[in-house]
């Protein structure tokens, strides 16, 4: 065999534990409307009086086709518990984040506390009294093929 052969393995990196640990315990919707991502968030801020801010630190970019996209997040943390609000733009630039949900404009993902149905249901009819939002529904995250763009 000759010596200047060089064997080269591909590796892929086995991200299944940290994926589920990352899901544990959230909750996700799906939203449809045609809203800006600053104009939703203005709006989710007053009616139900949180304060999501962009989050730059924690801005998605994916790497497809020889071009990089950015998905932009945005961040509330509530002041009383661990729970964690983030909500994903969905597209940019013709590319979306969960293709398999490319009819979905924006995922709003709960995470670091449980959230009760009650509370649940509070947001959902929350944001479909938004004029221009056209649905609102609450996604497994199981069955998300590509659930692994959401891990921050």
């Amino acid at each position: 065999m000759n010596s200047s052969l060089t064997f080269m393995a591909k590796l892929k990196l086995d991200i299944t534990d940290l994926e589920e640990e990352f899901f544990e315990d959230t909750r996700l919707l799906g939203i449809v409307s045609p809203l800006k991502d600053y104009q939703f968030c203005w709006h989710v801020n007053n009616i139900i009086q949180f304060d999501f801010r962009i989050n730059t630190d924690i801005e998605i970019i994916l790497k497809k086709k020889q071009r990089e996209y950015y998905f932009s997040v945005f961040q509330f943390s509530e002041p009383a518990g661990s729970l964690v609000h983030y909500l994903y733009n969905n597209h940019y630039d013709g590319e979306f984040l969960l293709p398999e949900l490319r009819h979905l404009d924006y995922l709003w993902l709960m995470k670091g506390d449980v959230v009760e149905d009650s509370k649940m249901n509070y947001l959902i009819q929350s944001i479909k009294s938004i004029s221009q939002v056209q649905m609102v529904t609450e996604l497994a995250s199981g069955n998300i093929k590509s659930k692994t763009n959401l891990v921050l």
